[in-house]
């Protein structure tokens, strides 16, 4: 059924029209690290994924000040609640429900730090919404919320299969990485396995998108460096989360983000020992 279900997913992508009789007929749920990211990896098909499930991983307020102080916010809880206001307003004009949205709560910028957790309670949710399909990050060095994302969506899948349970498809989107020292949006890594579905927009997609992006005002200098007219799947690979995604430096090590590859890499080896997924050396 996965493969079925991954294809009439991403066939229902080029189909025209935002009607219900476009949207896919089996649950699907979108998981990601912040706020922003559902916009940034199918804000277009939004409309045909009206009844599909949102699962935001951080509060997408770091603890470090600086974003929130630039923004004019006092506190840094004062910031996460204005990016949760922003995210309701989005599924809003998307038209759909409050209730399909689902926030972990865990800090910006620190979902590595919490690897196990996000991984239990992504499960938790995954037996709770059953969905088909998930859409989510790849594996990329981008961000390390994003890699973390990653890492809790597979390795849930995985501990689901361990246990006998039927788990999801896991389809990806484009987010950003490093090439050539330099941040690459809205395409997969050089090199990546698996067949790319490239969804070029419409206009009123476009415009759409757009008008979904134009909701996060506090976030429109992060939001700035993405394509417009294009939008890219593809069904996820098989990762080992203990080696890096590409050679070279990742993209977040270029930011003082409190996370360095080696070190994230070391608690994801942590966190598949404490799930019991590998033996301990």
């Amino acid at each position: 059924m996965h493969k079925d279900a991954t294809t009439e997913l991403l066939d229902c992508f080029w189909r025209t029209g935002t009607n219900d009789l476009g949207s896919p007929a089996f649950p699907v749920a979108i998981i990601v690290a912040h706020a922003d990211d559902e916009v940034l990896g199918v804000g277009s098909q939004l409309p045909k994924l009206r009844r599909a499930s949102f699962v935001h991983v951080t509060d997408g307020s770091p603890r470090n000040p600086c974003d929130a102080t630039r923004l004019g916010f006092q506190t840094r809880e004062a910031y996460a609640d204005a990016r949760q206001r922003e995210l309701l307003t989005t599924l809003a004009l998307a038209g759909i429900n409050p209730a399909q949205s689902h926030m972990l709560g865990f800090v910006d910028q620190e979902a590595s730090l919490n690897l196990s957790a996000i991984t239990l309670a992504i499960m938790k949710l995954i037996r709770q919404l059953q969905p088909e399909v998930i859409l989510t990050h790849p594996y990329e060095g981008g961000h390390p919320d994003h890699d973390a994302t990653a890492f809790a969506v597979h390795t849930a899948c995985r501990l689901l299969t361990k246990e006998g349970t039927i788990s999801p498809a896991i389809i990806e989107m484009t987010f950003y990485h490093s090439r050539d020292g330099a941040m690459t949006a809205s395409d997969f890594l050089p090199g990546s396995s698996g067949a790319i579905t490239t969804v070029v927009l419409s206009e009123l997609e476009c415009i759409l998108k757009r008008r979904l992006l134009d909701c996060y005002v506090t976030q429109q200098m992060t939001l700035k460096p993405f394509l417009m007219g294009i939008e890219r799947f593809r069904p996820a690979p098989a990762y080992d989360f203990r080696q890096p995604p590409h050679e070279g430096r990742l993209y977040y090590e270029f930011f003082d983000w409190g996370m360095a590859g080696a070190s994230w890499r070391k608690l994801a080896e942590q966190a598949l020992i404490t799930l019991g997924l590998e033996e301990r050396p």
